[in-house]
């Protein structure tokens, strides 16, 4: 199987990934994050491969679980984005968390943040990335994050919409209880789209 080389610049570090060339026997698109070759362990201990997430369009953003202010409403976005939908548009999307912290995200600590947040996690997936994936994955997506001295993170708050094949929909910076109108309608529109797909 051949493999691409994608060259990830984030920060002025240099972060090169060796890409898969294939999912699921089906070539993934050349503008798919999920090109990532990127491996992690999610709430449950279990492992997972980034590429598995192919398959249901998702919400993805970073987080870690020591943060007491924006991690908890980004959270609070997604939920709060959940609950705008129809029950056949809910079902069908999937929602990643990624942490920045995988030092300290542990199984348990996700665990115990999904439990504190009471996510669905039928729906919902918390994922501790291996340390050499972590800037990776943010660079393929975006997002900015810088560690502290006291131990907290600064970082982008962001919810991304990828689609079934993890190729960047649509994103919003608006965290908070009330969800940005404008990524919901592009979440549903989507999703509708993706249904029509499928029948």
């Amino acid at each position: 199987m051949k493999k691409l080389v994608l060259a990830l610049c984030l920060i002025a570090l240099s972060c090169v990934a060796v890409l898969p060339a294939m999912a699921d026997g089906v070539p993934l698109p050349g503008d798919s994050v999920y090109q990532v070759d990127a491996r992690a362990e999610d709430q449950a201990g279990q492992a997972v491969v980034w590429s598995s997430l192919r398959g249901r369009p998702t919400i993805v953003s970073m987080f870690y679980a020591n943060c007491h202010l924006m991690c908890p409403l980004i959270i609070a976005s997604g939920k709060a984005l959940q609950g705008r939908l129809p029950p056949e548009q809910r079902d069908a999307l999937a929602f990643a968390m990624i942490s920045i912290d995988p030092a300290r995200d542990t199984p348990a600590a996700l665990r115990e943040v999904a439990q504190m947040h009471r996510l669905d996690t039928a729906h919902w997936r918390l994922l501790r990335p291996e340390d050499n994936d972590v800037r990776t994955l943010a660079a393929a997506l975006g997002i900015r994050y810088r560690a502290q001295p006291d131990g907290s993170f600064n970082h982008t708050s962001v919810l991304i919409l990828l689609d079934r094949d993890g190729r960047i929909v649509a994103r919003s910076e608006v965290a908070g209880l009330q969800p940005d109108p404008g990524f919901v309608s592009r979440v549903r529109e989507h999703l509708s789209d993706a249904t029509l797909a499928t029948d």
